[in-house]
């Protein structure tokens, strides 16, 4: 009997959406198109995936080539350089969290309390136009400032009588750098979302925390902080998911012999072992595999913690 209820219901919902996908053909056609893209440029391609284990060679191709299991994560974990880099990316990946998302809060707080519409779109416009910037013109930007001969860091001390120091070839201040020409760089694009967030508070809020006597930081910090709270959970569940994926083109580019120490990163480490030399994808391949993973497990463990904790989660 439960059988044939399971059937009857099966067969109902079955009949619905084959209605529905006559009603709506062309909505699903219209959604064909992406879900075919996805599956062809994002999914299709992790079958590459499987080079991680196999000792690949071009002649042969993916399939041909020969299984080595965890040959080439367990080279990976005994070679020191690996290890290095690791924690280079570990390194810059927390630094650049727990500087960046407060202060773009902060100012995004700050430019909100402004009430003079001309200077707070001035600001915002002067604070966005560095993120339409190419990497490859902020790292010659950087180069310009901090030379310590020609650039603007070797003329002030040029001024002031004393030797230039050579930041650029300095593996201490590599991460420096990075992260605050990083914060500069997105502070203003970054702010966008809190802003948003914040122009959808009620004003009855602000209208009744005057009434009680609440002064402007009181407000901000009862009504604007726990506004914006959620959207700073979901922002730093995202930051921390993808921590250990530093973007290589900005470090590629930063990078020299002097401060090499400090500046690579797994993926500019794997990118230079995989394809810049050419003879080990499988070694890189499996570089970037175990970057993928580390970046899921973070993001699935910062989640949990989150929704248990504040009730915000990705899902």
């Amino acid at each position: 009997m439960q059988l044939q209820k399971d059937a009857r219901k099966h067969k109902k919902a079955r009949s619905e959406f084959n209605r529905s996908i006559r009603q709506n053909w062309d909505l699903y056609l219209m959604l064909a198109i992406p879900v075919i893209l996805l599956l062809v440029f994002n999914y299709y391609p992790m079958l590459g995936m499987q080079i991680a284990f196999k000792k690949y060679t071009p002649g042969k191709g993916i399939w041909g080539s020969r299984w080595v299991g965890w040959y080439q994560f367990a080279k990976m974990f005994r070679t020191q350089k690996f290890a290095q880099t690791f924690f280079n990316t570990l390194k810059i990946s927390i630094y650049q969290i727990l500087v960046s998302p407060p202060i773009t809060v902060v100012f995004a707080l700050m430019l909100n309390v402004v009430r003079n519409k001309y200077f707070k779109k001035t600001v915002q416009m002067v604070t966005y136009m560095p993120h339409f910037i190419s990497t490859v013109i902020m790292v010659g930007i950087l180069t310009q400032i901090l030379n310590p001969r020609v650039g603007m860091l070797g003329n002030i001390c040029s001024v002031l009588g004393v030797e230039a120091p050579n930041l650029w070839a300095s593996p201490r201040a590599f991460k420096h750098i990075y992260v605050w020409s990083a914060v500069w760089q997105e502070l203003g694009w970054n702010s966008v979302i809190y802003l948003a967030a914040l122009s959808s508070v009620d004003t009855a809020f602000y209208e009744a925390a005057s009434i009680d006597g609440a002064s402007r930081f009181k407000q901000l910090f009862y009504i604007d902080l726990p506004c914006i709270l959620p959207t700073f959970v979901i922002l730093l569940i995202m930051r921390v998911g993808s921590m250990m994926s530093v973007g290589y083109e900005k470090v590629l580019l930063m990078q020299n012999d002097l401060n090499l120490s400090a500046s690579e990163i797994i993926s500019t480490y794997s990118y230079k072992v995989g394809l810049q030399t050419g003879t080990d994808y499988s070694y890189g391949t499996a570089i970037g595999l175990f970057n993928s993973v580390i970046n899921l497990v973070l993001i699935c463990t910062v989640n949990a913690i989150s929704k248990k904790l504040t009730e915000t989660s990705l899902w």
